[in-house]
């Protein structure tokens, strides 16, 4: 078996529906070795904003307690926004197997945002599924990119 991965998952009230669904497909996966739920939960789901899940999982990742995260809200334009600004995390919208494919194997994506108001759910959990499979390969010219991208974020 390759690549076993400490998980994150989390959402908004937009992207519970979707989270759950993940989750319960994460869980399952003989790739990942865990899974955390960062929120939001059943009962408090105005209590968070996407902000606060989506930078806790960013921080889970920056710490070294996890390998990747999925996160879900409307769209996942605002939960990639806050991810991203967790030192060292990279994360993407994705919402079709290109993008996916490239958030890994060009941009050493760790964080994965879908929106459950955008794509169906068979989608976004085939997309999961997908971005599974990649892992970065830092001998390919696209590290040297990443690269550039790291040591401009070290510097500010």
């Amino acid at each position: 078996m390759g690549q076993q991965f400490r998980m994150v998952v989390g959402s908004d009230d937009a992207g519970f529906e979707y989270k759950n669904a993940i989750l319960a497909d994460l869980r399952a996966d003989p790739r990942v070795l865990s899974v955390e739920d960062v929120g939001v939960y059943e009962d408090s789901l105005q209590a968070n904003f996407y902000p606060q899940v989506a930078i806790a999982a960013g921080e889970k990742i920056a710490a070294g307690e996890a390998d990747r995260a999925v996160l879900v809200c409307g769209t996942g334009i605002g939960v990639a926004i806050a991810a991203n600004k967790v030192e060292g995390v990279r994360a993407t919208v994705a919402h079709d197997s290109f993008s996916v494919e490239r958030s890994v194997l060009s941009n050493d994506c760790q964080v994965l945002a879908l929106g459950q108001r955008v794509i169906g759910l068979q989608l976004a959990r085939r997309l999961v599924k997908e971005w599974l499979g990649y892992s970065f390969d830092a001998s390919t010219p696209s590290n040297e990119k990443v690269s550039l991208i790291t040591a401009y974020e070290r510097s500010c």
